[in-house]
């Protein structure tokens, strides 16, 4: 199975769409990822597991120090 989660918006999406996938994860998920746009480039992060495996990639990864 697998869930997408969109969201085209002003507000940093990486934390928009981790809250998204965990309304998704009841489903038994075995890995989460995201891809954000910034500057007309993509980023991509993908961790197996959880989403908050997830989440500590984006918070170590894409933090705004």
């Amino acid at each position: 199975m697998c869930g997408i989660v969109a969201y085209i918006g002003s507000r940093p999406a990486p934390e928009i769409l981790l809250n998204g996938l965990r309304r998704l994860e009841y489903r038994g998920y075995d890995s989460a990822g995201l891809t954000v746009m910034s500057a007309g480039l993509l980023a991509t992060l993908k961790a197996p597991g959880k989403v908050q495996a997830l989440a500590d990639e984006v918070a170590r990864d894409w933090s705004e120090d």
